[in-house]
């Protein structure tokens, strides 16, 4: 039996999405925190300290330190002993091999999820699309950014394969924060649609086209932040 066929009869249970893991007193913090980011409200040029942190959001120092130490493992936030916090400033060639590292993993993670999708899994990857086509229409570029890149992670969480999942928790963070950084003039945003077409291929087992949607839609992607487009989906 070879390692896709294995993968629909063993589920394992993957980790918690980086996205989505801290639930802290201060009404998800993680996320308040993550769309500052990614709305350029909090950037590279910022300099803030935990205590300025736990006034801007009403927290408490010891949630605000844990979402930084989270967002530091995800490369969203470099922390350094005796240096403020700062936000990452990641350049294009850094930019560039994790696109690569996402196109190798994704491409094997899509092809996994088809060999049995749950109907539960379905339904969560559908609802999380609806939240970004919100986000997208109200103008919440941050949320529909994160909630965009909640959606791959989510949809690795159906393959089935926690090492090649917690990999990709590795990438999408700063990908994420590529996307903010590079995507001030883009008018539109197309990429709740793609995600919908392959969560259609997904729920009707077609691996070859759900790998060809996975690969276009990564495409649409690398040009938005690799190339000079900037008419292409800017969320990844």
């Amino acid at each position: 039996m070879n390692s896709f066929a294995a993968a629909s009869h063993t589920r394992q249970t993957t980790s918690p999405l980086p996205f989505s893991c801290l639930r802290t007193p201060a009404e998800d913090l993680y996320p308040r925190l993550f769309d500052a980011i990614l709305e350029q409200r909090i950037d590279s040029a910022s300099r803030f300290t935990e205590d300025s942190l736990k006034e801007m959001f009403g927290a408490s120092r010891a949630d605000v330190r844990r979402v930084l130490t989270q967002l530091s493992h995800e490369h969203v936030i470099v922390l350094r002993a005796n240096h403020r916090p700062r936000v990452a400033a990641p350049d294009r060639e850094q930019t560039r091999q994790a696109l690569h590292a996402r196109r190798l993993t994704e491409s094997t993670l899509v092809r996994l999820a088809c060999q049995r999708p749950q109907a539960d899994d379905l339904k969560h990857l559908r609802t999380l699309i609806e939240r970004e086509r919100q986000a997208v229409e109200q103008d919440r570029r941050g949320a529909a950014i994160r909630l965009s890149g909640e959606f791959h992670l989510q949809l690795a969480q159906m393959a089935g394969n926690a090492p090649l999942a917690h990999f990709l928790g590795s990438l999408v963070p700063l990908t994420s924060l590529a996307i903010a950084r590079s995507v001030g003039q883009t008018h539109s945003c197309c990429a709740w649609k793609e995600h919908l077409a392959l969560v259609e291929a997904v729920d009707h087992r077609d691996v070859s086209k759900a790998a060809m949607l996975m690969n276009q839609h990564l495409d649409n992607l690398e040009q938005t932040l690799l190339g000079s487009d900037l008419e292409h989906c800017a969320v990844g």
